[in-house]
C-alpha cells in the first residue's frame, strides 16, 4: 500500500473580507466559501491547515520592483488622490481597483504561495493548496487583470532555490502572461498554459 501523501492547506479568512467594488468580478468572499465546503465535506481532517504568513514587502521584492511594492503599502483609497501619476504609472483603475486592506490582501496570498513552496522544497507536504493565490496576471511594475503581487512567480523562485526546473501547469481561463513574461528569458521554467492546448515556453 502506497504511503499517504501529506497535504498541507494553507487559509486565512481575511482574504474573503476584502472587497473589490460592487460591479467588479473578482469576489474573494468565495475563497470562504470553499474553505466552508472544506469544512462541511471534512476534507480538513486528511490536510495540515496552515495560516499563511504575510509576506514582508522585501519578499515581495524578490520580484516585484521596490517601488511598486513601496506603492502598493502606502496606497488607499483614502488617499489614492494624492496619487493620481502612480496609478496610471502602476496601471491601476477599473480592473485593479484600489480597496480598504490592499496590501494586507497581496501580503496574505503571496504568502501562502511562498509557504507552500518552502513546504515543499523541505519535503514537509507532497502536495501544498493555496486557494487564495494564482494571481498570474500581475507584472513586475504593475498590476495588471485584478492582479497586484504575482504570488505565482514567487512561489517558483522559491521552488527554484531547490531544484533546476518548474513545471507550471496554468488552468485558468486566461492566459497567465504574467508569469510567462517573468520567465521568458530562461528556461528553468516549462510553462503549460492548458486554456491554449498548448505551451508557452
Amino acid at each position: 500500500m502506497p504511503p499517504k501523501e501529506r497535504v498541507a492547506y494553507f487559509y486565512d479568512g481575511d482574504v474573503g473580507s476584502v472587497y473589490f467594488g460592487p460591479n467588479h468580478p473578482m469576489k474573494p468572499h468565495r475563497l470562504c466559501m470553499t474553505h466552508h465546503l472544506v469544512l462541511s465535506y471534512e476534507l480538513h481532517k486528511k490536510m495540515e491547515i496552515y495560516r499563511p504568513h504575510k509576506a514582508y514587502p522585501v519578499e515581495l521584492a524578490q520580484f516585484h520592483s521596490a517601488d511598486y511594492v513601496e506603492f502598493l503599502h502606502r496606497i488607499t483609497p483614502d488617499t489614492q488622490h494624492l496619487f493620481t501619476k502612480e496609478l496610471v504609472k502602476y496601471n491601476m483603475g477599473e480592473d485593479c481597483p484600489v480597496f480598504e486592506n490592499l496590501f494586507e490582501f497581496c501580503q496574505i496570498y503571496a504568502g501562502g504561495t511562498i509557504d507552500a513552496a518552502h513546504r515543499l522544497n523541505n519535503q514537509i507536504c507532497d502536495i501544498a493548496i493555496n486557494w487564495s493565490g494564482g494571481l498570474h496576471h500581475a507584472k513586475k511594475c504593475e498590476a495588471s487583470g485584478f492582479c497586484y503581487i504575482n504570488d505565482l512567480v514567487l512561489g517558483i523562485l522559491e521552488l527554484l532555490k531547490h531544484h533546476a526546473r518548474v513545471l507550471y501547469v496554468d488552468i485558468d481561463v486566461h492566459h497567465g502572461d504574467g508569469v510567462e513574461e517573468a520567465f521568458y528569458f530562461t528556461d528553468r521554467l516549462q510553462c503549460t498554459n492548458e486554456e491554449m492546448k498548448g505551451t508557452c515556453r
